[in-house]
């Protein structure tokens, strides 16, 4: 497994704006250059920054759609929708580390801009800094695009770019980008996603553009056509070996992403939702028992991270959301579907009997962080067709069962452990059967729209992919979820729909700040919509 390798210089452009710490991240005394520092290092870093997304998205966007759940009052964020543990610093997590991953992208491609032989870093360069950008403006609506990562040439206080700006600029530099790769010119030589295979980055940069296309599905309809029927035609994923993951390496301290259940809190806290387990029962779903496990008995046991628990499906219980462990109206034993503790006296655990996210799986240091996955594509392909696109070959019926086999086969990449492979394994061998009670439905657009995304809902929770677990849901509304309504909640009982601006941003880049929240109705909020979100 290749290493990341971590190059502690700093940048002049590892900040898009004023920050408190402007001079110390803003100053090149070595003035580095190409002729003196492998440009390639930066891929590597760029790659694991972005995908390295443990709190970032664990706190907030995996129990937004419920794909997770937890009655500890830390994870009160994503649960419950109430201010807790972290709350101000979180919101500010993705903000700050995926422009990161973005400044990294964007010097490498400095670095580089003047030698032709490094043709191809340049356009990856692009591919990575526009994956980084549909992150940042998913979550938050305007945010500085064409000014960012500029402060090299003096802008420090970008201004902010209208979504509906951000979009076809993010699709016209991928289209730009993905068409100048070149097999035959110098390959990267420290690429973490795809070890400088040129086609597999074509396929990813299309498959990319094909997920921006759907985004606008709802607020512009001909374009979102124009545009995936380009990605199609230009060539997206065909199998799970095109999958876009980062292969991590605990001996170098690159963990993966799910290394933060590591911490015990977490461990311990938290779940799988209700919501998604009672949806995987009812189906039958063959992945049950390879990604969700209940501890052994006690609260000894249920926090001993080398002790796995038990998969069998038949005892799998999801955690609902909404509830804590305070004593009052909403303790999690006045639910009425209510399992009892695990373990006795001071031994107990109250929320042990509900399933967690298997250890054997997901608490691998070693594992992937994905990032992008055929599974996505074929189910984003899917809908296309059902929508009347020209996507290419097979029926909407066709490309939704390819989607479906791709996500359970996809499970097996998160390692190669054996004692873990075995329930994987397995899942995959029933997939027929689960396609077979489980076909698309011809019955409605509606109908046919409700399956495929509540597949890309499930794909990407069990990826652990929650940044896109939430945003798929708010492009297409499914799964049919019921918000959670608790006391002194910050989104009125309403499922979060964006996160609002990093609490610094008001004071050190204070014009653009106020002139974007003035854009939005319902001002900077959790509940306030953007762009394409309709």
């Amino acid at each position: 497994m290749k290493k990341i390798k971590y190059i502690f210089i700093m940048f002049s452009v590892f900040t898009l704006s004023c920050t408190e710490n402007f001079e110390e991240i803003n100053t090149d005394p070595n003035n580095v250059s190409a002729a003196v520092f492998n440009a390639n290092y930066l891929l590597a870093q760029s790659q694991f920054q972005y995908s390295n997304t443990g709190y970032s998205q664990l706190l907030f966007q995996s129990m937004w759609p419920q794909a997770l759940a937890s009655t500890f009052s830390y994870y009160g964020n994503g649960d419950k929708y109430l201010a807790s543990g972290s709350f101000e610093a979180y919101k500010g997590r993705v903000f700050e580390e995926t422009y990161r991953a973005a400044t990294l992208a964007f010097e490498m491609q400095n670095l580089v801009k003047d030698d032709p032989k490094q043709a191809n870093l340049f356009h990856i360069g692009t591919i990575m800094k526009v994956l980084c950008i549909a992150r940042l403006t998913d979550t938050y609506g305007d945010v500085p695009y064409t000014e960012a990562l500029r402060a090299k040439e003096g802008i420090t206080l970008p201004k902010y770019d209208d979504q509906s700006t951000i979009y076809p600029g993010m699709l016209a530099e991928l289209e730009k980008a993905v068409a100048a790769l070149n097999a035959s010119s110098p390959l990267p030589t420290n690429d973490l996603m795809y070890k400088g295979d040129i086609s597999k980055w074509k396929k990813f940069g299309n498959s990319l553009m094909l997920r921006l296309a759907m985004r606008l599905v709802k607020v512009d309809p001909a374009a979102a056509k124009t545009w995936a029927e380009k990605a199609a035609t230009a060539g997206v994923f065909t199998s799970v070996d095109d999958n876009a993951k980062v292969i991590t390496d605990a001996t170098s301290q690159s963990n993966n992403t799910t290394g933060a259940l590591r911490v015990g809190d977490d461990y311990r806290e938290v779940r799988w939702s209700k919501t998604l387990i009672d949806h995987l029962k009812k189906t039958s779903d063959p992945r049950i028992s390879a990604i969700a496990e209940v501890s052994q008995p006690g609260l000894a046991n249920n926090s001993n991270q080398d002790l796995a628990g038990d998969n069998s499906e038949a005892i799998q219980i999801g955690l609902p959301n909404g509830y804590d462990l305070d004593g009052g109206a909403f303790d999690i034993s006045k639910h009425p579907q209510y399992p009892g503790a695990s373990g006795t006296g001071n031994d107990a655990a109250k929320v042990g009997k509900y399933s967690r996210p298997r250890t054997l799986v997901f608490l691998d240091r070693s594992g992937v962080n994905f990032v992008l996955t055929f599974a996505e594509t074929e189910l984003l392909i899917a809908e296309a067709k059902v929508r009347g696109f020209s996507v290419g070959a097979g029926s909407a019926a066709d490309r939704y069962r390819n989607g479906v086999k791709a996500a359970i086969a996809s499970l097996a990449q998160f390692n190669s452990r054996t004692a873990s492979d075995a329930a994987i394994t397995e899942a995959i061998g029933k997939s027929d059967t689960y396609l077979a009670a489980n076909a698309l439905s011809t019955t409605s657009v509606n109908e046919s729209l409700r399956q495929i995304n509540e597949q890309i809902w499930i794909a990407t929770a069990t990826t652990f992919n929650f940044n896109e677990t939430w945003n798929n849901w708010k492009r297409s509304g499914f799964p049919t979820l019921t918000p959670v309504v608790f006391p002194n909640g910050f989104s009125n009982g309403q499922i979060p729909r964006r996160v609002p601006y990093k609490i610094s941003e008001s004071g050190f880049n204070e014009l653009n700040y106020k002139a974007a929240i003035a854009k939005l109705s319902g001002g900077d909020s959790f509940t306030a919509r953007m762009w394409w979100d309709k």
